[in-house]
């Protein structure tokens, strides 16, 4: 299944990539989600309140700063691809989040995808824009 976002951030691409993949940092914009550099080129995340949440282990695909990360997700839960691309837009950057995901349960999973997509779109577009604030917000 698919699911994309883009918003339009007031700092250029080079400063807009390195908050993207500055793990660490995704717990200040990305919504319930904390993540680290596992190896040299995996990630892992947990989203989620703990003890609620998954794990969202990731390999890093593609590496192209200021422009592009692209990874594979791995976990047992989200299975899949995702890609964040930074392009410069008028007097800063534009970023757009695609995750096309297997999602888990099967049939049923594919069946609840379109009560599930509305609010999985709400909060990539939160997170984005949580993004972009903090993007501003830096001198």
């Amino acid at each position: 299944m698919y699911a994309a976002a883009a918003v339009e951030v007031g700092a250029p691409p080079e400063q807009v990539f390195a908050l993207i993949t500055d793990w660490p940092r995704h717990r200040e914009w990305m919504v319930l989600t904390s993540a680290r550099l596992v190896g040299e080129h995996e990630v892992a995340a947990f989203t989620g309140v703990w003890p609620f949440g998954f794990l969202d282990t990731m390999t890093i695909t593609c590496w192209r700063p200021p422009e592009l990360v692209r990874v594979t997700h791995t976990g047992r839960f989200v299975r899949g691809r995702g890609a964040i691309r930074v392009r410069p837009h008028r007097d800063g950057s534009r970023v757009v989040w695609a995750e096309e995901l297997e999602l888990p349960f099967g049939p049923l999973g594919r069946a609840l995808w379109p009560l599930v997509r509305p609010p999985a779109l709400v909060l990539l577009r939160l997170s984005l824009r949580r993004l972009a604030g903090l993007l501003t917000a830096t001198p």
